[in-house]
């Protein structure tokens, strides 16, 4: 019985301390910002209750409008091209290679860099090297900086995006690839199972519990871009590249519409929430008939 006891008081001591954490440094703030999306607060002073007037104004202010479709536009794109190539660089490090141990590792490395850190070496990289490769070869395209032009700077911030999450996505995938047992693969090659069809019909509906995790892991990180457009663009040329998490930051906390971009700010929440809610809804569905 004391042993009973002594653990429930061990579970409480770490338990009560994170939960106060969480409470204060995550509800509490979560709760403010919705009671100040109700108001006209600027970030300072005073302010009045404008009911849901900030949530009325967000649907028809086009720069919210161009924010949601630029980010949920980079989401996807940069979510299929990451999901593409972490799982073609998970196949080849889960195959029979050498060195495939300081390969893992030299592929995760990116992963341990700040996001902002990258950012500022691939706005080097895309404002000086490049154009200057571009003038060698003769392209008119890589001559000028990508940032500059409002229709490639966010193919730069696609790169960046990806170039950074497929480090965890592949070893999630490689995590997956080894959980295969390997008589699934000795039954397949009986029955001729052979390149594609022996990962389309074996290997990958084995590790669709994996394919949920990194799809809605990227989807929400993707969403919630903000470090590398910091770093990179600032949201511009002409608001080209400003995501919703930019503009919350410059106008709620530069710009003084703190109580406007906090309703903004909750919507973006519940946009997240249930875009995550239906991709596990559709992943599981598939994992039930499979």
């Amino acid at each position: 019985m004391k042993k009973v006891n002594d653990s429930r008081r061990t579970y409480m001591l770490i338990t009560i301390p994170i939960l106060a954490l969480f409470v204060c440094f995550n509800t509490v703030p979560l709760i403010h910002g919705v009671i100040y999306s109700f108001t006209n607060f600027k970030g300072f002073g005073e302010y009045d209750w404008v009911g849901f007037r900030n949530y009325m104004d967000l649907f028809t202010d086009p720069r919210i409008g161009n924010s949601y479709l630029f980010t949920i536009k980079l989401a996807i794109v940069a979510t299929i091209v990451t999901n593409v190539i972490s799982l073609i660089l998970a196949l080849g490090l889960n195959s029979k290679i050498k060195g495939k141990t300081f390969l893992r590792a030299a592929y995760f490395v990116p992963n341990v860099l700040g996001a902002l850190v990258v950012g500022y070496i691939f706005q080097y990289i895309f404002t000086y090297i490049l154009p200057e490769i571009g003038k060698m070869t003769g392209s008119e395209t890589l001559s000028t900086s990508m940032l500059s032009s409002t229709s490639l700077a966010w193919i730069a911030i696609v790169v960046v995006c990806a170039w950074q999450n497929i480090a965890m996505n592949t070893i999630i995938y490689i995590s997956g690839l080894q959980t295969v047992p390997e008589d699934v693969y000795e039954a397949g090659d009986l029955d001729g199972a052979t390149g594609w069809k022996k990962f389309r019909y074996l290997t990958f509906p084995l590790i669709i519990p994996f394919f949920t995790i990194n799809m809605v892991l990227c989807v929400k990180n993707f969403l919630m871009v903000f470090d590398q457009i910091m770093a990179m663009t600032q949201g511009g040329p002409a608001q080209s590249t400003e995501s919703i998490s930019y503009l919350i930051y410059q106008n709620g906390m530069e710009g003084g519409s703190f109580g406007y971009q906090s309703a903004n700010a909750v919507v973006f929440f519940i946009v997240i929430v249930a875009i995550s809610v239906a991709q596990m809804s559709i992943s599981s569905k598939k994992e039930e008939q499979l």
